[in-house]
């Protein structure tokens, strides 16, 4: 999609697909909650699943790995740009994507509906791996949340920068929810997609107040759920999964592939910025590459 052909209407298109209740109608929520049915089938018996986005086959393979040694089960959907997921033994596949045909598709679009299909689910970035040891540890820690409780990055600014500004949001660079957590912020209108002010049910009272404080980005309605309305999150630090994280934040030599906007691909970006087997040498996972 050239800059020639990206239109307005592209571009709402494209911010629908990554979770936004500033494009996303109301009226299309009855799509969602109809074609989980098939999504909650698929996952029937699944006690432990953890959802892996397919950018890059190769990336997806490592973290189903990763994602099978800690006794989870990798969930596998993906961005469409990338063609069919490969699949681990044991893996399940759900095209989260059917029935919406959308030419992109960010992971929190089905994660923000997680209640409606399975009863608690894991979730990382699709350029995220972890060391086994911390992988362990936070499958354990996932494992253990109680139902109505959610565990995610801490990306909160310091309290002496939130008195005074935005109090930022908790980030989905790795967490798990719960059914209960996960219907309680759809219920009060404080989830995981971006523009949580524009949420159906959130209330009119506190519309202006989540958008004057609150991030517009993902998670920010993870925070405004957590201090407006009570609800129980479990911070991650950041200092665990930094390393493995394999981000243009921060890298000046990083070159994008593709647009930074809407349309960016990590399909294109990704490996050429980052070479996996270096990663995976680095982080101790080499069995994982290699297998």
């Amino acid at each position: 999609m050239t800059e020639g052909d990206y239109t307005d209407q592209q571009r709402q298109w494209l911010r629908e697909a990554k979770g936004n209740w500033d494009v996303f109608p109301a009226s299309r929520v009855a799509e969602i909650e109809a074609c989980s049915q098939q999504w909650r089938e698929q996952l029937r018996g699944v006690a432990k699943p953890w959802l892996c986005w397919n950018v890059d086959p190769d990336w997806c393979r490592v973290q189903q790995r990763l994602v099978k040694s800690v006794d989870w089960t990798p969930v596998v959907g993906g961005d469409p740009r990338s063609g069919e997921p490969p699949l681990e033994e044991g893996a399940v596949r759900v095209d989260f994507n059917a029935g919406f045909n959308y030419p992109i598709m960010h992971f929190l679009f089905p994660v923000e509906f997680s209640h409606l299909f399975c009863g608690r689910l894991a979730f990382w970035h699709s350029d995220l791996l972890v060391r086994q040891s911390v992988l362990q540890d936070l499958a354990e820690w996932f494992e253990a949340l109680p139902d109505g409780h959610i565990s995610a990055l801490d990306s909160r600014r310091p309290w002496y920068k939130r008195w005074y500004g935005k109090r930022d949001r908790f980030w989905e660079l790795i967490g798990c929810t719960t059914a209960g957590a996960s219907r309680s912020q759809f219920e009060v209108g404080a989830g995981w997609w971006r523009n949580v002010w524009r949420h159906p049910n959130c209330p009119d009272s506190l519309r202006a107040r989540l958008r004057r404080q609150y991030d517009y980005d993902h998670g920010g309605g993870i925070l405004a759920w957590h201090e407006i309305h009570g609800g129980k999150v479990h911070p991650i630090d950041l200092k665990r999964v930094r390393e493995g994280h394999c981000t243009r934040i921060g890298r000046k030599d990083y070159v994008p592939q593709s647009p930074q906007d809407d349309r960016r691909d990590l399909s294109k970006d990704l490996s050429y910025n980052y070479d996996l087997e270096t990663v995976c040498s680095q982080l101790g996972l080499r069995e994982c590459y290699k297998n």
